[in-house]
């Protein structure tokens, strides 16, 4: 890791290496330390592809350890999310988060319209429309009126998207749904 008078030059360090063990040594390092969080939101929000792409992960990661540091972020990572064009890396990565974290209402109807456009979408990924079918699950609880859309949108998957990971996790979800 470089360090430059003891702090961490963040987005070189990011573009150093592509690896699991770097991305857990760089969300060790932001801990729980809000400063250096802003450092790597910034990064997230504003940098070039590969960079977004990178600290995307290292976010869900930092998310994993102290979820607190993000929920103030909310609406400014569901934004990112939302915007043409984005990594896949970066829907993947803030869906796995907002699968773990508690919504708050107002991100509510923009995350269940993206999960529903995910869900629809036949060249999203298998981890984008499985994490989009745990959350749209969730909402459900608040929203029982999407239930019927998710099982019309599953029933689909089930039938035209023959991946294990999306059989398995269309099942469960289904199964949620009737309880």
């Amino acid at each position: 890791m470089h360090y430059i008078a003891g702090h961490m030059d963040l987005r070189s360090e990011i573009l150093a290496e592509h690896s699991r063990a770097q991305s857990l040594r760089i969300a060790k390092w932001i801990g729980r330390d809000t400063r250096r969080f802003q450092q790597l939101l910034d990064l997230f929000l504003y940098d070039e592809y590969r960079v977004v792409q990178r600290s995307a992960w290292v976010m869900r990661l930092v998310a994993e350890k102290h979820p607190a540091l993000l929920s103030p972020h909310l609406p400014v990572i569901v934004g990112r999310m939302e915007e043409a064009g984005v990594p896949v890396a970066v829907k993947r990565n803030v869906l796995g988060v907002l699968q773990e974290l508690p919504l708050p209402e107002n991100l509510h109807g923009p995350v269940m319209n993206s999960c529903f456009a995910f869900l629809e979408d036949p060249q999203e990924t298998v981890a984008v429309k499985s994490f989009a079918m745990t959350i749209l699950a969730r909402l459900a609880i608040h929203y029982p009126d999407i239930k019927n859309e998710i099982r019309l949108l599953i029933a689909d998957q089930l039938e035209n998207n023959p991946t294990p990971g999306i059989q398995s996790k269309a099942r469960k979800v289904l199964k949620e749904l009737k309880a």
